[in-house]
């Protein structure tokens, strides 16, 4: 499954190469694939390459989010371009409830783009996840840049609105058994189960 970040949050077209996803099966989970421009701003995050990294979306990141719309739970999966990452579990828009999950992370950085490879096991996946959307952020202070996968339609946006990348009702659908197989059930995850 290959996804391109084509637009603004806000719908407007991006002005350089797309940033883009690619979804691949793999036994214990999802291997994503981010494909980038690399644009250096701003400058890495003062954490450890190979890390989770909190407060990672304030830098220059790749992030995927794969919902279950019957229960709002989520899993957010956050990329940068300097080896870091952020993997937070949600339950409800915005509620996060853990943190930081461990993640094998690979990241090749060219002078002008990257790519990261990021092995998903199922575990961190909630029950039915069925959505799916995908965002890209770069850029410091009035330059800032928040693109996504589906973008807010622009007859929907509002006076002064600013980006939310936990607007939910703008998630599309996500066929794990497209990928997986017609006869594949999403694995138990012990973690959510806990939860």
């Amino acid at each position: 499954m290959e996804f391109t970040i084509k637009h603004t949050w806000d719908g407007l077209p991006v002005g350089h190469e797309p940033v883009t996803i690619v979804l691949k099966a793999e036994d214990a989970g999802l291997l994503m694939e981010v494909n980038a421009p690399f644009f250096n701003d701003p400058p890495a995050p003062p954490g450890e390459p190979g890390k989770p990294f909190s407060g990672l979306w304030d830098y220059e990141v790749v992030e995927a989010f794969f919902l279950s719309d019957r229960t709002e739970r989520y899993l957010e999966v956050e990329l940068c371009p300097h080896g870091q990452h952020l993997l937070l579990l949600l339950s409800g828009r915005r509620r996060a409830w853990k943190e930081e999950l461990p993640l094998e992370f690979e990241v090749t950085r060219r002078k002008n783009t990257w790519e990261g490879k990021a092995h998903l096991p199922w575990n961190y996946f909630p029950p039915c996840t069925n959505k799916f959307n995908a965002f890209a952020i770069h850029g410091s202070g009035e330059e800032r840049k928040y693109e996504a996968l589906h973008p807010v339609p622009r007859h929907e946006l509002r006076e002064g609105q600013k980006p939310d990348f936990h607007r939910l009702e703008y998630f599309k659908d996500l066929n794990l058994k497209g990928l997986m197989g017609e006869d594949w059930k999403q694995p138990e995850s012990d973690i959510w189960n806990s939860h």
